[in-house]
């Protein structure tokens, strides 16, 4: 049967009346009339009749008021974005795709999150070894998160953060003797960060600038490495402001601006468009924007 038709029903059978019925749906009187006699075929019941100056309805008309009215809260309930979602009942896994840094930051955080409202849901993080966008559009991941690269042109983004790079060394590095300028900075012994063994850098282009240049002594392939890797040598590696200053503290390390200029580091998030409606992946994207980037009052960041 036509749904439109169930709703005409529901009307007839709350107000007893057509026009009423015709208000109520906001059509008119006779289309109302033309319902109810296709509803009264369907049925084979002339479901309202009249009494007097009004309309009663008849027993199968009593029977049908309560299962018809539950049968369209139920379709409603389904059309309905999100309808019924409850994150305590959710029972699935989300995969995430970030650096270690990033990693090392949020995923505490985010596991206390998550248990405290859907204890049923895992997560798995991965590395950064399938960025830009298939293994979304495949959906071998779920989300990616970091600094946000070439993505396939549906892929939906949402801006999370802006990072800027400082430089990190042991606390009893020699660079602390003194104002660390531009020379003394070019002058030290560098740790370069990159899964493909790249040395360069938009701060080796600053540097040029200024007719300056480092050496990258030692390239490694994560954060965490080079982190280490500083903590046990005189070599210099950078990291984000303000990310994890306990654990840097904990490493004997030590943090400074760095003296050339170097733009800051866009960080977003990354999803494939079947799962942007969907209320439970909308709910774990939210999780996560909330630990990266805790929202101020009045901010709606929100794209996609």
């Amino acid at each position: 049967m036509d749904l439109n038709l169930l709703r005409v029903l529901d009307a007839l059978l709350q107000e007893n009346s057509v026009s009423r019925a015709a208000e109520r749906l906001g059509t008119s009187p006779a289309a109302v009339s033309r319902s109810l006699a296709r509803l009264r075929r369907a049925v084979g019941d002339p479901l309202l009749v009249r009494a007097g100056q009004g309309m009663v309805p008849t027993p199968r008309a009593l029977e049908l008021r309560q299962e018809v009215g539950a049968l369209l809260r139920g379709f409603d309930n389904v059309l309905r974005p999100g309808a019924g979602f409850e994150a305590v009942h959710l029972q699935r896994t989300f995969t995430v795709q970030a650096t270690d840094l990033l990693l090392a930051g949020l995923a505490g955080p985010l596991t206390d999150r998550v248990r405290a409202e859907a204890p049923h849901v895992d997560v798995v993080f991965l590395p950064e070894s399938l960025e830009g966008g298939p293994a979304l559009r495949q959906g071998t991941v779920d989300v990616e998160l970091g600094v946000l690269g070439q993505l396939d042109p549906e892929i939906r983004t949402r801006p999370l953060a802006r990072k800027t790079l400082v430089g990190v060394a042991r606390s009893g590095h020699p660079l602390f003797d003194q104002r660390i300028d531009a020379r003394r900075f070019a002058a030290a012994d560098h740790i370069g960060i990159s899964r493909h063994g790249k040395r360069l850098g938009p701060i080796d282009h600053a540097l040029a600038e200024r007719g300056l240049r480092r050496r990258i002594a030692v390239v490694v392939p994560s954060h965490t490495s080079a982190m280490i890797l500083a903590r046990d040598t005189d070599l210099v590696a950078l990291t984000l402001a303000d990310w994890l200053p306990t654990t840097t503290a904990a490493l004997g390390l030590r943090t400074f601006p760095i003296p050339v200029e170097v733009g800051p580091v866009d960080l977003g998030m990354a999803w494939h468009p079947r799962n942007s409606a969907d209320p439970g992946h909308r709910w774990f994207r939210d999780h996560l924007a909330a630990v990266l980037a805790p929202p101020e009052p009045g901010d709606q960041n929100t794209r996609g």
